[in-house]
């Protein structure tokens, strides 16, 4: 909660000088009237002014208080960031992390828009409200998270995205398109190669030992999920060992259909669309009395921070989150830069993690 309220406070003021409510000189309300405002500790404050000075937005002075930097770079822009997964999905919180370290970021302010804790069928119109609201601020640019979990995702995406166009804000997709995979859009993305990324997990499955694999994922996934589930077939093709896949489509926590998966396709291995598809399917195997490692393997992607405290810790593949979060920013100042540039996919690689979900590594005459 204190991590939380930090962040609060922290974005409330950087927005704060950004609008122009407080310019340049201005003194800031004392950590006493912030500590009221908020209803935090004074620890808490001052962690947050400590961030604004790091960021070059505030200077303090002792005896005096803390006050407005002057401007000493008329090329600053202020960011939007439209991510509807921000606060429940941790890798979104890494990237905007990557952001704020890149090199120049402290030239620039963000805008925090966050979704998090509305349904799926209410995230569509929450993203459409925080569109409106960037294009009302004159943002000079967006990164944005397309919407998924949603029957009406990419209509719901296209209305935001031409929304920008039309206002002249240039956009810049993370992690995922705009269009079903394998389209693409007219705009910049940044992620991960998903594809590889799938073939490599799914041929460190088969290197284990698994025979009878199942790609699974939630229905209405975004195009990145599409693109695992293509790798994922390339690398059950391709393999030497007369291993067999399929793509299976639902909830982890049903266990009524994973009973049925386990039935018809007699699955020893899985590669999950995410790490929490992962979790949740291995806590329904657990409770269907099914043993991993020992009778199915399981890789996720993602590696988030509870995937070492699963039941079985994780094997999974690890996103370069932070550095997808500072070549996003990049991407954006070389668009605003040169708007002629041709789109672009900037796709990192991720590294496999390899912990107890698939029992013991493959041997050499195995991979």
């Amino acid at each position: 909660m204190a991590n939380k309220k930090f962040h609060e406070i922290f974005e409330k003021l950087r927005e704060d000088i950004s609008s122009g409510r407080y310019k340049p000189g201005d003194r800031l309300p004392s950590e006493g009237e912030l500590t009221r405002r908020f209803d935090v500790s004074r620890m808490t404050v001052i962690r947050a002014m400590q961030e604004l000075k790091l960021h070059g937005f505030v200077s303090r002075k002792v005896g005096s208080g803390t006050f407005v930097a002057a401007k000493s770079d008329p090329g600053s822009h202020l960011f939007g960031l439209l991510i509807p997964e921000l606060g429940q999905t941790e890798i979104f919180g890494a990237i905007c992390q990557g952001m704020m370290e890149a090199p120049h970021a402290m030239h620039h302010s963000l805008l925090w828009g966050n979704n998090a804790d509305a349904e799926d069928k209410e995230r569509d119109e929450v993203a459409q409200h925080l569109c409106q609201h960037y294009i009302t601020r004159k943002v000079s640019g967006v990164f944005f998270a397309p919407v998924e979990y949603s029957s009406t995702r990419f209509e719901a995406n296209r209305r935001i995205t031409d929304a920008f166009d039309k206002a002249g804000i240039p956009v810049v997709l993370l992690d995922r398109c705009v269009e079903p995979y394998p389209k693409r859009s007219r705009y910049d993305l940044v992620g991960i190669d998903n594809r590889r990324t799938a073939y490599h997990a799914a041929a460190y499955l088969i290197a284990c030992g698994a025979k009878r694999l199942v790609c699974f994922a939630r229905p209405n996934s975004a195009p990145t999920v599409d693109a695992r589930a293509a790798g994922f077939r390339e690398a059950v093709a391709s393999n030497s060992h007369g291993a067999e896949g399929v793509v299976r489509f639902g909830d982890a926590a049903d266990e009524q259909l994973i009973r049925s998966i386990l039935e018809a396709d007699r699955p020893d291995g899985f590669l999950c669309a995410n790490d929490l598809t992962a979790g949740q399917l291995m806590h329904t195997l657990i409770a269907i009395g099914r043993r991993i490692p020992e009778d199915i393997r399981i890789v996720g992607v993602d590696d988030v921070n509870y995937a070492r405290l699963l039941p079985v810790p994780l094997t999974t593949e690890r996103q370069p989150c932070r550095e997808i979060g500072r070549m996003a920013l990049s991407a954006m100042l070389d668009r605003i830069e040169d708007p002629g540039l041709p789109p672009r996919d900037i796709l990192l690689g991720c590294e496999l993690v390899v912990r107890k979900s698939c029992g013991p590594a493959p041997t050499s005459k195995n991979r």
